[in-house]
């Protein structure tokens, strides 16, 4: 029995807001596989484990099964396979320099999966003036081993909100009281701190394809958490956490809604 996932899982329900988890897949295929150098763990730290899981109470979404580190989807296609160190935090992600057929494989996930999202959004703004893509990632915050001291808070919040490539003024009505809701919410019995272009600034491809394809229809929110969630050495979640980041992407969901609505 072929126990190989899919590109991605996928799924389509009501309403104008999209959701995506890009780099929670951790599978690399077979040919890529046998040429890559960077180990199971390493690729696992850089991958953004549970933000799949995070989306499933959501009624449109799509989650890539593939690792980011076969090829990335949140980069332009010509750089969307790491070559060199620079490129992947300082990482050696291959022996050698990747095949040609390994390259084409990779390049081929990526057109492909920006030929099903552009086909889902055109669809979405089929039926809805206006709409929403939430792109849910996450980030480390202990990068000098498990046991040294995390990243200052005032250098990484809870929720790092991207709008690098928004038109901002012109979906500050959506964007403002949404920041102010994931405020709000109660994860695991305190506030989270949820800043805008901090530890990142929502510079990747995706959110530009969204801003460029739908001028003036689509928002796309590049949404970094914390990695507060889980260990980010050991790869283990806080079910607890997950949980939480469950039902906060859903109250965004839903007032992302609630404000499309009104505008």
């Amino acid at each position: 029995m072929n126990d190989q996932p899919g590109w991605w899982t996928h799924r389509r329900g009501p309403g104008p807001v999209v959701a995506t988890a890009i780099h929670d897949g951790h599978f690399v295929g077979p040919a890529a596989l046998a040429e890559m150098e960077l180990a199971d763990a390493d690729r696992l730290r850089e991958e953004d484990p549970f933000t799949g899981e995070a989306l499933l109470d959501l009624p449109t979404y799509t989650i890539a099964c593939r690792s980011r580190f076969e090829v990335d989807l949140n980069r332009a296609r010509e750089v969307a396979i790491y070559r060199t160190p620079e490129q992947s935090w300082g990482l050696r992600v291959w022996r050698d320099e990747p095949s040609e057929a390994v390259c084409r494989e990779g390049i081929a996930y990526h057109a492909a999966y920006y030929a099903h999202i552009a086909a889902l959004l055109d669809d979405v703004a089929r039926l809805h003036p206006r709409f929403v893509l939430l792109d849910v990632h996450s980030y480390n915050h202990r990068r000098d081993g498990p046991d040294a001291p995390p990243t200052p808070q005032i250098d990484a919040p809870d929720i790092n909100i991207g709008t690098f490539s928004m038109p901002r003024e012109e979906w500050a009505f959506l964007l403002d009281p949404l920041i102010e809701a994931m405020r709000e919410y109660e994860f695991c019995g305190r506030k989270l701190d949820v800043r805008e272009n901090v530890a990142f600034q929502g510079k990747g491809e995706q959110t530009r394809f969204v801003h460029e394809r739908y001028p003036g229809r689509g928002c796309a929110i590049a949404l970094e958490f914390k990695k507060i969630y889980m260990d980010e050495w050991s790869g283990e979640p806080d079910p607890q956490a997950v949980r939480a980041m469950r039902g906060l992407l859903s109250e965004a969901a839903e007032a992302a809604t609630r404000l499309l609505s009104r505008a």
